[in-house]
């Protein structure tokens, strides 16, 4: 009879969604989805090609294009890393590599598949000249925020003490966050940083999407030839241990569906090499003809519907919901990207 019930049980909430769908939606407080879709114009931001990179994968098994689109680190953080990637990318390093490891829950790394790989087979493709090398260091800058009255981080200062503003609603509550720590939010981007008087420091975090800098044991630091994103829940333990580059806004779907490796770490094995999903280039949007340069942009993180959104987030009230969670982790306050509708992209 317990088996029964739990089929039944399980059958239900599988019904479940159907039943929701024929059900007319209650009135009740505004989604975070709704929130954001009655922001006004100049609340958004645009993202410069300069600031994107579009990689294109060899096409799936059924002939469809893939296309990922990544949106790079802004300054202060990182910028040594971005140079280099934007080196690479534009002597075509990164032409005909492949994703070479996908590890569940974790990561899709893509790279030379000759470069410290545990099956690598022929010899590693020559690095360009004019790459930086970066220190571990440079894996957060110095910054701090200002206070409000209540000790809360009202604004984020960094890049020479230059003030840049944050939205931090005093009501928000970001959880996983060490006493000492504080979670922002600047130019578009999630951040952590530390209260310590002698030195404070800020960083970009490992959420969904974002992407990184593969690198060996330290002191290595990676130059960018190597780069993987977050497929899984937040790895927030890399934080300040790996350089973060960016995000994709775009395109995730064909990287986080990939077949998962069986080799040590989610690398693709010896009989499995078939499964590497072949990268054909990578291109900055600048350097790309106008008609095919995509145009995106975010919603600000400094403006008010953003503050709404974000409290909406980590209090939900919407119909479906009884009980607000009274704060969430930063992860699961994704800044809202959407494609700038051009004549080429309709």
């Amino acid at each position: 009879m317990k088996h029964i019930s739990a089929s039944l049980s399980a059958a239900a909430l599988l019904l479940a969604p159907a039943a929701l769908a024929a059900q007319e939606e209650p009135e009740g407080a505004p989604s975070p989805n709704q929130i954001v879709g009655k922001a006004a114009g100049d609340e958004w931001v645009k993202i410069a090609p300069e600031d994107v990179l579009v990689m294109t994968l060899a096409p799936d098994a059924g002939g469809n294009e893939r296309k990922v689109v990544i949106q790079l680190m802004p300054a202060p953080f990182s910028q040594g890393w971005v140079q280099n990637i934007r080196t690479l990318a534009r002597a075509k390093w990164y032409d005909n590599i492949s994703v070479n490891r996908v590890q569940d829950n974790y990561v899709v790394q893509w790279g030379d598949p000759n470069y410290d790989n545990p099956e690598a087979e022929g010899e590693t493709k020559e690095l360009p000249e004019g790459l930086r090398v970066m220190e571990e260091k440079d894996y957060a800058v110095e910054a701090s925020p200002r206070l409000s009255k209540a000790g809360v981080p009202l604004v984020y200062q960094a890049d020479g003490g230059k003030p840049s503003p944050t939205t931090f609603n005093s009501q928000l509550v970001f959880r996983g966050q060490k006493p000492s720590e504080y979670a922002a939010f600047a130019h578009g981007f999630p951040y952590s940083g530390s209260m310590n008087p002698h030195q404070s420091l800020a960083w970009p975090i490992h959420c969904y999407g974002m992407v990184g800098v593969g690198r060996g044991y330290s002191p290595d630091t990676g130059s960018g030839a190597e780069l993987y994103t977050v497929i899984g829940h937040a790895p927030r333990h890399l934080d300040r241990n790996i350089a973060l580059v960016g995000r994709i806004i775009k395109g995730m779907e064909h990287l986080s569906s990939l077949p998962r490796g069986k080799g040590v770490l989610g690398f693709y094995g010896e009989d499995e090499l078939d499964k590497r999903a072949p990268i054909l280039s990578v291109r900055v949007a600048s350097d790309l003809p106008g008609a095919d340069q995509p145009m995106f942009e975010y919603l600000s993180t400094e403006g008010e519907t953003f503050a709404k959104y974000a409290e909406a987030r980590a209090n939900r009230r919407d119909p479906f919901f009884i009980v607000p969670a009274g704060g969430a982790d930063i992860c699961n306050i994704p800044v809202p990207v959407r494609r700038i509708k051009t004549k080429a992209s309709e």
